[in-house]
């Protein structure tokens, strides 16, 4: 890792995501709004602290609204009526990153931990 990287961070992920910005940007109304939506939604309750994760899905977002746009597909039809169920079925195709996932782990794993010392005893 050179000095700049150290001071900056990954600078090949920079620019993934200033990439996946100006595809986002790109897209027509109202996959365009449709897009940020998204994204600040699966951000706030997503992807935790794995930034490659992250870029992942949000190119995988991209496309599907790049895709939705390129063939006239209504966003409705892309989201159904109930855009939160879409996020959490989004979010779910890549659990290793999500920070929920591993709040969940932990809990699961702190009772089992906690039942098993007790029976011990």
């Amino acid at each position: 890792m050179n000095i700049i990287e150290r001071l900056v961070g990954d600078l090949g992920q920079k620019r993934e995501y200033h990439d996946y910005k100006r595809r986002a940007k790109a897209l027509p109304e109202p996959y365009r709004a449709t897009c940020a939506a998204l994204e600040r939604y699966l951000m706030s309750v997503g992807v935790g602290d794995d930034s490659a994760v992250m870029l992942t899905m949000l190119d995988d977002l991209a496309t599907l609204l790049e895709q939705g746009a390129a063939d006239a597909t209504p966003v409705r039809a892309i989201v159904g009526d109930d855009p939160v169920e879409f996020a959490e079925a989004f979010l779910a195709n890549y659990p290793q990153g999500s920070w929920i996932s591993k709040e969940r782990a932990r809990l699961a794993t702190s009772i089992t931990k906690a039942v098993d010392e007790a029976a011990e005893r």
